[in-house]
């Protein structure tokens, strides 16, 4: 990316003119606390797999920056656990239910801890979006100029993914619920919207910079709305494989399925815009471009006749099964009136 981005991220805006306050970081977080409060609210068992949950999000930041300092490593638990309270509390009882206050309580900091690290209630729950930004802008400028955009994204993707792999199986029903939580709830809904265009903004100015174009023509915009609408093709299977009862190993590779096929479909269209990150090319080399879209192409005809194939079993299974309560019902019908 060759420029910042047009507006200034909120919460990094409302750091740097509220300093966090130094002596709530000083007093040492009691885990008890939290736990206790998780425990009334969840069960048992599952605030023990949270904790477990969090014990292990830990050890792997520890590995990441192994040189953390004591203050910072306060500064980055202390973000963690209001965000990770925050949440659940908001799943738990209702978003509109939940005061700022209550979560301060929990996580044992000021109020004005708290809004030190998030201005709003809604930025508590999208507490990864200056992340999800930064890694689909980076990923897009580290791509190779010789290799595909889809796949360096997907890959990234891919890769992420991993650390789903460490949540235990009875944990993977949040995500649902705080997909729920985020559609009924207006404010959440609204702030999730303005996250995935500044998404799309940070992609674009990306892509544009890439190929040397003007941000806001029509190429770098809908290959940016394309290439972020990704993320939400994983999301939305990984939320309906989990309500269907997948889960690891058999989750995973069902998320990573439909991302492909998207990827496929993606990617017949995206090969010609690579075309302007190359400079120059012969005849000859478009030439060979083709091919490669070619097969793409293919592949995704062949996806979509096969899901096209298996939503007209589904509509024909659903019919039938209609087709013979109406019949049970008619002839329930008739055996009251002979009975009378």
């Amino acid at each position: 990316m060759t420029e910042k981005f047009l507006q200034l991220n909120s919460l990094k805006y409302a750091l740097r003119m509220n300093p966090i306050d130094e002596d709530a970081l000083e007093e040492p977080f009691s885990d008890d606390r939290v736990h206790r409060v998780l425990t009334a609210e969840l069960g048992e068992e599952l605030a023990d797999s949270l904790r477990r949950v969090r014990r292990f999000q830990e050890t792997m930041a520890l590995r990441r920056s192994p040189d953390e300092g004591l203050r910072e490593r306060k500064r980055r638990l202390t973000r963690q656990r209001i965000s990770d309270v925050a949440t659940i509390l908001f799943a738990s009882r209702g978003f509109d239910n939940v005061k700022v206050s209550t979560i301060a309580d929990v996580v044992g900091v000021s109020e004005k801890t708290v809004y030190n690290y998030f201005p709003t209630k809604e930025s508590m729950v999208l507490d990864w979006a200056d992340e999800a930004i930064d890694t689909l802008a980076q990923v897009i400028r580290d791509c190779p100029s010789n290799e595909s955009l889809t796949t360096a994204v997907v890959d990234a993707m891919k890769k992420d993914m991993e650390r789903y792999d460490e949540v235990p199986d009875d944990l993977v029903i949040f995500l649902p619920r705080f997909i729920a939580l985020i559609e009924s709830t207006p404010a959440l809904r609204a702030a999730w919207l303005e996250m995935h265009d500044r998404i799309v903004t940070a992609a674009a100015q990306a892509l544009a910079a890439r190929a040397e174009v003007d941000p806001r023509d029509p190429e770098p915009l809908i290959a940016a709305r394309a290439l972020s609408g990704l993320g939400g093709v994983a999301l939305r299977a990984r939320v309906r494989y989990i309500e269907q009862g997948l889960r690891g190993r058999e989750l995973r590779d069902a998320v990573l399925a439909d991302l492909d096929r998207a990827a496929r479909l993606l990617e017949t269209g995206l090969w010609s815009f690579n075309l302007l990150t190359h400079g120059r090319r012969t005849k000859q080399q478009v030439l060979e471009a083709a091919p490669a879209a070619d097969e793409a192409r293919a592949q995704v005809v062949k996806a979509l006749r096969q899901a096209r194939t298996a939503w007209r079993q589904i509509q024909g299974q659903t019919r039938e099964a209609i087709r013979e309560q109406q019949a049970m019902g008619r002839a329930a019908k008739r055996a009251a009136r002979r009975g009378r």
